[in-house]
């Protein structure tokens, strides 16, 4: 519970072998298209980050924002939501102590428009429950 971004993975293409979902499993399918070379990589911005470990901090700055962060568990969270002061330093020391973990923002290689959408599925015994709408 309040993991995200774990297998299984699936992919946006065919392969020959993969994950079997189970009744019961949670999937989000994160589709994406685009008119560039349909290859993905780390931009240099991160807005995306999540809580993955709890350890002293000695910046007060940054402790602040860890107490603005905790109710989120370990959801991912984005740096918009968050109101603290000298909030781009907090949150470089946190992820620098393994406090919390950042996902950047995807880029397609050759600079190509890029659409994505998502739903959320529950794998059920005759099919699945979209829980997105």
């Amino acid at each position: 519970q309040y993991l995200a971004h774990v297998p299984p993975s699936i992919p946006n293409r065919h392969i020959d072998h993969g994950a079997v979902l189970e009744t019961g499993d949670i999937i989000a399918i994160e589709p994406f298209a685009t008119d560039g070379a349909g290859v993905i990589s780390d931009g240099a911005l991160t807005e995306i980050f999540s809580l993955v470990g709890n350890k002293p901090i000695r910046l007060p700055a940054a402790r602040k924002v860890l107490k603005e962060i905790e109710p989120y568990r370990t959801l991912p969270f984005a740096r918009r939501w968050l109101t603290s002061d000298k909030l781009d330093y907090s949150l470089m020391q946190l992820e620098k102590a393994g406090i919390i973990t950042s996902y950047p923002v995807l880029k397609e290689i050759e600079g190509g428009m890029v659409s994505q959408a998502e739903h959320t599925v529950i794998v059920t015994d005759d099919g699945c429950e979209i829980t997105t709408k």
